[in-house]
């Protein structure tokens, strides 16, 4: 089972590296994460936020959006971190869009989402238990 083989330290430290790189200049909220996919390898991504506030990104779709792009398909886990101006608080979790977007690539009753206030301090979900009766690619099957 996943659980067994996940390492969630090795995810959140790349979630946690990879939080300088967010370009949050509106909201000061900045938020990293980090995703294992099935190959074994790891996708970060950050927020970017842009002046036309639609156009900007969360961190969790870029991530995930990353490892589509390299032609990876089974998505893991993903860590989640972040807070006002890049000082992690609290833990963050992915908002409605960005679960939607993993629940794309994934069983949602195995993949976990890690949401991490330090590499010590976190909490793991199933996406089922974020995102129950989910909508996915077996509906239009």
């Amino acid at each position: 089972m996943i659980r067994n083989t996940l390492n969630p330290t090795a995810l959140i430290t790349a979630a946690i590296t990879a939080l300088s790189n967010s370009y949050a200049p509106y909201s000061h909220f900045n938020v990293a994460a980090a995703a294992l996919m099935g190959s074994g390898k790891i996708y970060t991504g950050v927020n970017i936020e842009n002046a036309s506030y639609p156009a900007g990104m969360c961190a969790e779709r870029n991530a995930v959006f990353h490892a589509a792009a390299c032609g990876e398909r089974k998505l893991i886990a993903i860590a989640v971190a972040g807070g006002l101006n890049g000082k992690i608080t609290d833990f963050c979790p992915p908002c409605g869009i960005c679960r939607q977007v993993m629940r794309e690539f994934c069983d949602p009753r195995e993949m976990q989402v890690i949401l991490a206030k330090s590499a010590e301090d976190y909490k793991i979900f199933t996406l089922e238990q974020l995102l129950p009766e989910s909508f996915g690619p077996d509906n239009l099957a």
